[in-house]
């Protein structure tokens, strides 16, 4: 059966009726949960069991879970895990790769054992002083080579533990001097800096599946953000970085993008997103989305497949070992920032 190509959040803890149905009929190809349809272990296992009833399979359900300020399952009930950044403040190099791994290794079987097979995880950008603070702590370092090493240790992390990961926000957000929640950041930096430093993560890290665009402007490539810019996705993405893997939109909530949601799901499919990405669980929203879609066709369904098939294993964890050697990295390195 066809899947629409797109990524739907849900209004709250439970499946309404009329999620239920109008997911039926639209298919989406996967869903994504916050901290509105958060609880409880159990209540969060139900509803992801309730999500795959409704489009009667079983389909990639996202987060976003990255530690510090972005992650949508917290204590009680959950590990608090810190922002990415704390782990280069291990002295040792190979003990901040270590970190990492477990880190994600530990998120992933916490995602898992509800029912969440996707993560909207590791960040690959790369901050820029002066640059507006929503990277900032959520990067996982301050260089490039820093950055790779890290969240390659992270998405082994998460592969490992039967979660598909996805690098964001291709081809590099480091350098944006607004929040593209707020406004359409500007990247005017020359072509030949942007692939020795933003890019070059993604370059180096690009047989990730799946990948979210930045909702900004690359001047020497377009006038236009970089998700609904056919010109941006092809020489940048596609053809500088190399990346040949799933693309999906960043949130087309965000006021970055403008226009109504269906033309702005229009533009990013049209542009060469494989997958349209809208967050806000309200029903009017999704209707509007829809009537912009259309059914995964071509190579977007190898690559959405790949996707899938990412968390279709994993393997054997001794999460209490797992944790107190976490335990002890994660406390060397809060001593050593406060040092």
């Amino acid at each position: 059966m066809s899947q629409l190509a797109v990524i739907f959040g849900l209004s709250g803890p439970k499946l309404t009726a009329a999620e239920s149905a109008f997911f039926r009929d639209a298919n989406p190809w996967g869903f994504i949960l916050f901290a509105r349809n958060i609880e409880t272990p159990a209540q969060v296992r139900r509803l992801c069991g309730d999500i795959r009833q409704a489009v009667g399979r079983d389909a990639l359900i996202f987060i976003d879970q990255e530690g510090g300020r972005v992650r949508r399952m917290r204590p009680p009930h959950w590990r608090d895990y810190p922002a990415a950044s704390l782990f280069g403040y291990l002295p040792e190099a190979e003990d901040q790769k270590r970190a990492a791994f477990l880190a994600y290794r530990l998120i992933a079987d916490d995602l898992r054992t509800v029912g969440i097979t996707a993560d909207c995880a590791p960040v690959l950008d790369l901050p820029v002083k002066g640059a507006d603070p929503i990277i900032s702590d959520r990067a996982f370092g301050k260089t490039t080579a820093q950055i790779v090493d890290r969240a390659h240790a992270c998405m082994a992390g998460l592969l490992m533990g039967g979660v598909a990961p996805v690098i964001k926000h291709i081809p590099g957000h480091g350098r944006a001097k607004v929040d593209s929640h707020k406004a359409l950041p500007t990247i005017e930096a020359a072509r030949a800096t942007l692939e020795k430093t933003d890019f070059l993560p993604f370059r180096l890290l690009n047989d990730a599946p799946m990948a979210m665009t930045a909702h900004a402007v690359y001047t020497y490539s377009s006038r236009t953000a970089v998700t609904v810019s056919r010109k941006s996705l092809t020489e940048l993405v596609r053809a500088a970085i190399g990346y040949d893997g799933l693309v999906m939109s960043d949130d087309l909530d965000m006021k970055a993008l403008n226009g109504t949601l269906t033309r702005k799901t229009e533009r990013a499919l049209a542009a060469g997103c494989d997958i349209a990405l809208q967050c806000s669980g309200k029903m009017a929203d999704m209707v509007l989305v829809a009537k912009g879609g259309r059914n995964l066709e071509g190579r977007s369904i190898m690559r959405a497949r790949i996707a899938e098939n990412c968390a279709e294993h994993v393997t054997e964890f001794d999460r209490p070992s797992a944790e107190r050697e976490f335990d002890r990295l994660v406390s060397e390195a809060a001593k050593a920032r406060v040092a």
